[in-house]
């Protein structure tokens, strides 16, 4: 009995270690998105007034998972709000650092780039413009207004 009994403990802990795996790779660092489906929106999201934007810094639009950054007067650029590790949605941004509250990856807003990991996989861009007063990120803010 007892050649049984060692038999199901090996092939016991052979499933628990199979599982832990799976664990392991759910948090993988090669990930590109992350849990993500969608990082970017998919359709012209408007975020406010652009003055809400400091010149030189930026501004963390976290309900919409869009951060926001103004490098000189008139000029924003937009990047998805959700780390490319996990896809979480970053929670602060401090002198043009972005944070992950999941795992600690930090963001460049005003590049993209990934500072520190895990997340070794730059923010996705988002295109960004000003219409009517507001700015206005998305798929379709990349093109020009009609006249």
């Amino acid at each position: 009995m007892s050649g049984q009994s060692s038999r199901r403990t090996v092939l016991k802990g052979a499933a628990l270690a199979g599982a832990a795996g799976l664990g392991v790779a759910a948090c993988s660092t090669e990930s590109k998105l992350g849990h993500a489906e969608v990082p970017t929106p998919t359709a012209p999201v408007s975020l406010g007034a652009p003055d809400e934007v400091p010149v030189g810094g930026a501004k963390l639009y976290r309900e919409q998972r869009l951060v926001v950054s103004c490098p000189a007067e008139g000029q924003y650029k937009a990047f998805s709000a959700q780390c490319t590790h996990a896809g979480c949605v970053l929670d602060k941004v401090e002198e043009n650092e972005g944070n992950c509250p999941c795992h600690g990856s930090r963001f460049d807003v005003t590049t993209g780039k990934a500072l520190r990991g895990p997340a070794t996989v730059p923010l996705p861009e988002v295109p960004v413009r000003v219409e009517g007063g507001r700015l206005v990120a998305g798929p379709e803010a990349a093109e020009t207004p009609k006249a």
